[in-house]
Parts: C-alpha cells; structure tokens; sequence
C-alpha cells in the first residue's frame, strides 16, 4: 500500500489536495503538506466553475459555513462586455437549452427571432438574474430550483448530471487559510518551512524533500503544487512543458484589489465580468467587500506598465495606493502531470488564462482522477498514463475552446484584434469553426472528450461572438412553432416571476455574513 504522501507548496491547489486526499483516505494515508512563508502565491479573487460544488459537499463542508471566511459570492455566469464590438455584451450562463418538439430553443431563436434581440436573454432566465443582481437564493437559503437543491454527498465530476445554476468567487488566500485550518483538524501535517534539496533514488524517483530546518521529509507519493515553477515535475524530473502561446499569446496580468464602499458597497454582481480591451481583457470578480480586477495581456502588445495605469484607469481611478500584482503566467502543460511517483496539480501541471475560470477546476480534476487512479506498491503504469491522458484531454480541450472566443469575434480594430484572425489554431477547431457557419455546434462536432464544458456553452459563445449558421435550420420552416413559442414565454414569465421573489445578491451574501 501507499501509505504516505506529501505535498510541496501550499496555496489553493496544495491545500485543496491536501484536505480531499485526507477525506478520500482517512487515516489509512498520511498526508503532509510543506510550504515556505518566503514563497507566495497568485493569491487574487477566484471565479469557479459550477462543478467546484462536487469539490465542499465531497468534504462535507456547508457553503454558509466557509463562504463567510473566503469573502465569497456567487457566479451565475460570465458577462462578456466589447468581445464582439465594443458597447455589446452577452452572458454565458450555468443553464442548459430548453427544447421544443426536439430542437433547442438556439435553433428556434435563429428561426424566429428577430436578430436585433439579444439571443441570451430569449432562451435563458440567467441573463435576466444577472441584469437584476439576484441571488440564486431567498434569504431562507432556498435555492429558486428547489430540485436541485441539497449535498451531493461524495461525488465526483464524473457524476455531474443536472446543470447547477452557479459558481462561486472566492479569495483564494482565504480559501486556502480555511482549509489548511480545516485539515489540520482532520490530521494533516503542517510543516512550514523552506524546501532546500529535492532527494532522489537511484531509479531518479523522489525520496524525499530536505527542508531547512525541519530535516528530511519521506513519502512513497510527492504531489507538486509548487505553481508555475514546477519545482518538481520540472526542475527535479526535467518532464518537458509544452507551450500554448502559439495559439494563445496572453502571457502577463496584473490584478487589483479595489474596496468597494458606501453605496458601492452593496452593488454586488453575480457574475464574472470579462471586458475586452486593446490587447487583452480585464476580469472583474465581485466578493463580499471588494473587487478583484485584472488585466490580461500579450506582451507582444502592451507593456507591463501600459497594462497597470490602463487598468488604474479602468477601475480604480484616483486610488494610487492599491497595490499592483504583477503576474507572468506560463501557458499551457506539461506533456506529462504524473511523472514516477510525481503527480503534478494546479500551476505546476498546466494552466490557460483565466478568461473561463477553469484553474480551479483543473486543480479539482487532478485531485479526482488521481484519487481514482491512486497506486499502490506495485506502481502499475497505467494508472499514471490513464491519469495522464485524462488531464492532456482536460487541458487541451479548455485550450481549443478559449481559442474559439479570439478566432469568433468579429472584433479587429487593434493590432492585438486584427491578429486573432491570422493566428494559429489547434488543428481540431478549424472544423468546428466550419460546422458552426452551417449549424449550431452540438456533442458530436464538439471537443470530444470531457473538457468541463457542455455543448450550450460552445453555442452561446459562438452565437454571442457573432458567429452564426448561414441560416436556420430548414426543418424548422415545417413544424408548427406554437410549442416552441409556448416555451419562450415560459421562459419570460418566469425570469419576471424571480425578478420579483428573489433578493439581491447583495442582499443574501450580506445576511451569511453576519
């Protein structure tokens, strides 16, 4: 048996994988967690992915009981703001497409509606919540689909069947600050101290990490949340890192955390905001008290002090004090996460910008295949290469569809916009991006492995970008559309009824708070 594993680098991802293994395992594996106080993490304001809900209910943790420590609030979507021309906007939600008489109700918009509407706001009841800042919530703590409400117990990704309706944001040093307490209550060791020397056997595998002051540190499993640096999947074991910045350029961000105060205070938006700017974008992530903003960048296109005062400018005008992070990221991943008895999470395994919060969600990923495919003494390789070829899989489909949302946009108005259209692209999209100018992209001419995103998100950016079938489907001109219409309305009447019944966002994040 494994019996013990340790895990270099703290952050969000090593405590993540720190507190799961531990409830995965109990007392049967050690877990030891080594971090240094001189090493800091990325530590901005996190957006998540729906899916992150498998992640607390599977260690049994209540959202009002750690949100509140996290200066959390929840995501209904993304608000993408200028990406296909600048004044236009369009949200991609949690929410899966209607259907009538076996079409979505994407098909039936194309083939009824009037293309001067908003597309988003006919056949989902998100972008309305958004609009409004709603709480998924009453202030009961209801969710306003009660069906879908409740713990999802142990469960895993694999087991996702229903959409749930948001996300979270979360500040991730907090995050990280609550679990690290959390586990240490559920045994795991804490060491914090510096890592000098990496050990290795004569079979190049990892014996154990040297610390400064707390000796030698041994472990049948090492996991690497060492973040871009990749101190052991890297450095120690020489995996090769394969780049995406061929095909995705932004490589720098610098983020802000800008208080919100008075009024402002309560003007809490339920949602990511990704606003398109002359050689990148900026996020704005709301929590309980401030924003998280940053600027994603080529630095191809804008220097790093351009990016800081156009971000100063965009979001905190007149608050010089705010400290700027700056950030150089390393796109893309490491050819492979699990190397001899190395495993890779977070950072140091791969990344993609965050323009669809998906680093939480491939830390989550990681964690649950390596639970799934855990080895024993035995060390049989293909555990470590079905592990592998699912994160590959994960990662590049991620990678395919961020490329998407350059090559759709009809944006070509700067340098960095004009070259989105002559660029690079994985040789898998170019099909997609045919199919799509004929019929809207559905499961069999999408990504084809599990990547976290589901068909209704590739047509909603596809369609929000601008990129449309030439026509509607012709079948469509043969049925009666009364059914069709029937479900729209629904749909209307429904966005206006939870106008009306549910709180602001604001409102109910503010009354778990205290």
């Amino acid at each position: 048996m494994i019996k013990s594993v340790v895990i270099v680098g703290g952050g969000t991802a090593g405590w993540m994988t720190a507190t799961y293994l531990k409830e995965a395992f109990g007392d049967r594996v050690d877990v030891t967690l080594v971090e240094s106080k001189r090493v800091g993490t990325i530590g901005v304001g996190e957006a998540t992915f729906s899916t992150v809900r498998h992640f607390f209910d599977y260690l049994g943790l209540d959202e009002r009981e750690w949100m509140p420590e996290c200066s959390a609030s929840y995501k209904l979507a993304i608000r993408f703001q200028d990406w296909r021309r600048k004044g236009h906007h369009f949200y991609h939600p949690f929410e899966r497409l209607r259907v009538a008489d076996g079409f979505t109700l994407a098909d039936w918009w194309l083939h009824l509606g009037d293309r001067g509407e908003d597309f988003d706001r006919k056949i989902y009841l998100t972008p309305t919540m958004c609009e409004n800042n709603l709480s998924p919530r009453l202030l009961d703590g209801s969710l306003f689909v009660s069906n879908l409400d409740g713990s999802l117990g142990r469960s895993t990704l694999d087991e996702q069947r229903a959409q749930f309706p948001y996300a979270y944001h979360f500040d991730a040093d907090l995050l990280a600050k609550f679990l690290a307490k959390f586990g240490a209550k559920r045994g795991v060791k804490h060491v914090i101290d510096d890592v000098v020397e990496i050990g290795q056997d004569q079979r190049g595998w990892v014996s154990h990490v040297k610390t400064r002051e707390s000796g030698d540190l041994h472990g049948d499993l090492f996991v690497d949340c060492t973040g871009f640096r990749g101190v052991l999947i890297n450095q120690t074991l020489g995996e090769q890192f394969e780049s995406f910045q061929d095909v995705l350029p932004n490589n720098r961000a610098v983020a802000l955390r800008v208080p919100r105060e008075g009024e402002l205070a309560k003007t809490m938006q339920p949602y990511t905001t990704a606003t398109a700017m002359d050689a990148g974008w900026i996020w704005t992530i709301p929590l309980h008290q401030r924003n998280g903003h940053g600027y994603v960048y080529s630095d191809e296109f804008c220097s790093p002090e351009e990016a800081e005062r156009t971000l100063r400018e965009k979001v905190a005008p007149g608050q010089d004090d705010l400290e700027a992070n700056h950030i150089r990221m390393r796109i893309g991943r490491n050819q492979r996460s699990w190397v001899n008895n190395v495993v890779a999470i977070g950072l140091s395994s791969g990344f993609v910008e965050p323009l669809e919060s998906t680093g939480i969600f491939f830390i989550q990923h990681g964690i649950e295949q390596l639970v799934k495919h855990f080895p024993d003494e035995n060390w049989d390789s293909g555990l470590a290469d079905a592990y592998n070829r699912k994160v590959a899989h994960v990662i590049d489909g991620v990678k395919e569809f961020l490329v998407l949302h350059y090559r759709a946009t009809e944006r070509d108005d700067t340098p960095y916009w004009k070259e989105t259209k002559i660029r690079a692209i994985p040789a898998g999209l170019e099909p997609r991006l045919e199919h799509a100018r004929s019929l809207l992209i559905d499961e069999s001419s999408m990504y084809p492995h599990y990547h976290g995103f589901e068909s209704y998100s590739w047509i909603t950016m596809t369609l929000g970008l601008g990129l449309e079938p030439q026509r509607p489907r012709p079948a469509l001109a043969h049925i009666d559309p009364a059914n069709a219409r029937a479900e729209l309305a629904r749909l209307a009447a429904e966005a206006q009824e939870l106008v009306e019944n549910l709180p602001t966002c604001y409102e109910y994040i503010d009354s778990i708070n205290g």
